[in-house]
């Protein structure tokens, strides 16, 4: 196969679960199509939802407990985003809609299904449907993919993780800042007017200062705590993958 002709959701699929010695567990990255500010690619989220489950999933594979990496839901719930050029939302419905019937079909044969998210108004719809799916009985769970100490959005932080992950995709010399104040100060407005009423540019954040070597070390603490609540699997509130006891989110 010529890996460069083909994009890596389609290379992520290529090991048939038909051929596996034991019913895998399958990661399914999910993302987003929106505005990243003027230097950061649309599919932003969606390619960090890959590396991360591309990632975790090489690291706690093995023959008796194989694990997979489906395809990833490229299209998210991105109403914030609406006002950018480029965004493209399917609304919160109809992501839960599409989980919904995503895990239903994928439990038939997999031991499990865990979706990991790396944009974050996926949060509320992948809850419900995740809660809907395991009161059905089915073994699916959800883990977010990102830290809790990185800006909001198309900052520091992400623009780090894509100068690691993809760094042609990467335009700094368009990257300019946006506001900079916690987003908790923001809310009523960004809930009244989306991300536009607060940020012309669509960034919540400083990329100033981004190396692709603070993205290579955001990415692997990303990796580790996604690696730590699969090997635990537990399920915790909201059918969120629990974290080991004694071990806070990243």
């Amino acid at each position: 196969m010529d890996v460069a002709a083909h994009p890596p959701a389609v290379l992520a699929w290529q090991r048939s679960p038909q051929v596996a010695d034991a019913a895998p567990l399958v990661l399914v990255p999910v993302g987003s199509v929106e505005q990243h500010g003027p230097h950061l690619p649309l599919g932003t989220d969606t390619l960090v939802a890959q590396a991360v489950a591309a990632r975790a999933a090489a690291l706690v594979d093995d023959p008796e407990h194989p694990v997979t990496v489906a395809p990833a839901i490229a299209f998210g719930a991105s109403g914030e985003h609406e006002g950018f050029a480029g965004t493209v939302s399917i609304g919160q419905d109809a992501l839960g809609a599409v989980v919904l019937e995503l895990g239903r079909s994928a439990c038939r044969w997999a031991r499990g299904v865990v979706l990991v998210n790396a944009h974050g108004g996926n949060a509320v719809p992948l809850a419900r449907a995740v809660e809907r799916l395991r009161f059905e009985g089915r073994a699916v769970a959800w883990v977010a993919a990102g830290v809790a100490d990185g800006d909001a959005h198309a900052g520091r932080t992400e623009t780090s993780l894509m100068l690691h992950l993809l760094p042609d995709a990467v335009r700094l010399d368009l990257a300019e800042a946006g506001p900079t104040a916690p987003v908790s100060t923001m809310l009523g407005r960004l809930r009244a007017g989306g991300v536009h009423e607060v940020s012309p540019n669509g960034v919540l954040g400083d990329p100033a200062g981004a190396t692709a070597a603070e993205g290579g070390h955001v990415l692997a603490r990303v990796v580790d705590d996604v690696v730590a609540r699969l090997r635990l699997l537990e399920v915790g509130e909201h059918g969120m993958l629990a974290a080991p006891s004694g071990v806070t989110a990243s």
